[in-house]
């Protein structure tokens, strides 16, 4: 068996096979990493000027359900699930009991019996696992993995073309509705992983395919492109948003990762809150930072990050050159003295290129 047909495919894959994409392993799935219409490059401008379309069918997804179950989750994540009412999603962390992140994910609350989550693609299964492990057993776990396809729509025209599609666009951002597309439910969510405006809709796996090419055929007036894992890895890292495995892993903590904001330590419990309780009181020693190069330099993951004499700091968690600023940027995690404005240099290839520590994101946020 090839290494190919080991992993899973998207209910879109011939239709990224036929758009010539070339493709690549991520998280047990095949998907496409750019495609033969300019790239990388291209795609990003695409997503920042006009409409990038994504497949992140690999995205997990399951419901929650059972008398009190948005309570009962709300124990176990570290974001505060009371602070939702139905309709409205956020953004959270699950933890391991020694307060590192086993993954983040998008909470969607349709009512206080029912949640939508969406986790990572390589950790789904994990996460589903730590779930139930933490619940009373009459709440009910379901996965939809292979059930559900997701379509990111995203861009500054981004608006225009989901009203030409006939769904709903009038929506907070961290919002969603359920919808009808051609007599199919669908659920459209205002949400996405690029800082800019735009929509991921979760739809039945077998309508897929119609929906991804009613969505080229309505917008390819606005510059529609499809978009692979490559440029959604410029887009993101231009927006400072993490990546799990990178950015925060099981040996990052989310105060680590400038993820406080995800956490309410004045829940009464979640996982891990012990450790993050400890872990706050003592003060982190390391931090997320982001870093602009002042040099031409590309810096990429693992890179060592140094000061003016050569000691070291700490290393790249995730580094790019931005499509945006034409310069390397990169979050870095390092020795909590660092603050905005220091100096810092990376080794890249054995060269010390001259960085700046900025406050990120890298690029102005376009959601709202």
């Amino acid at each position: 068996m090839s290494d190919s047909a080991k992993l899973t495919h998207s209910p879109l894959h011939q239709r990224h096979v036929d758009l010539g994409a070339k493709l690549a392993p991520f998280g047990g799935w095949e998907m496409p990493l750019e495609y033969a219409n300019g790239g990388v490059l291209a795609e990003h401008a695409a997503t920042r000027e006009a409409i990038g379309i994504f497949d992140v069918s690999h995205l997990g997804t399951a419901t929650i359900t059972g008398p009190n179950a948005a309570q009962r989750l709300n124990e176990v994540l570290t974001n505060d699930i009371d602070r939702l009412k139905p309709g409205q999603a956020q953004y959270s962390t699950i933890l391991s009991a020694d307060g590192k992140v086993i993954d983040d994910l998008i909470v969607y609350l349709k009512s206080e019996s029912e949640i939508l989550i969406i986790p990572n693609a390589g950790n789904s299964t994990k996460v589903l696992e730590t779930i139930k492990q933490n619940i009373p057993t009459e709440i009910v776990v379901k996965n939809l993995h292979e059930d559900i396809a997701i379509i990111a729509i995203q861009g500054p025209k981004a608006i225009e073309l989901v009203n030409e599609l006939g769904l709903p666009t009038d929506m907070d951002y961290m919002s969603f509705k359920d919808a009808v597309f051609q007599g199919k439910q669908v659920t459209i969510c205002r949400t996405g992983y690029t800082g800019e405006k735009g929509f991921e809709v979760l739809i039945p796996a077998q309508d897929a395919v119609k929906f991804w090419d009613e969505v080229f055929t309505k917008g390819k007036k606005y510059g529609a492109k499809p978009v692979g894992l490559g440029a959604r890895d410029t887009l993101r890292t231009e927006m400072a948003y993490p990546l799990h495995g990178q950015d925060i892993s099981l040996s990052i903590s989310p105060l680590e990762a400038g993820l406080s904001w995800a956490v309410n330590l004045a829940k009464p419990k979640f996982l891990g809150k012990d450790a993050l309780v400890k872990e706050k009181s003592n003060g982190v020693t390391r931090k997320l930072v982001g870093i602009k190069a002042v040099d031409r330099a590309i810096p990429r993951s693992h890179m060592k990050v140094m000061d003016g004499n050569s000691i070291e700091l700490g290393e790249i968690t995730s580094g790019t050159f931005s499509p945006t600023l034409k310069a390397g940027i990169a979050l870095a995690l390092v020795d909590s003295k660092i603050k905005i404005g220091d100096k810092v240099f990376v080794d890249v290839r054995g060269k010390a290129a001259e960085f700046l520590v900025v406050k990120p994101p890298f690029v102005e946020s376009k959601v709202r």
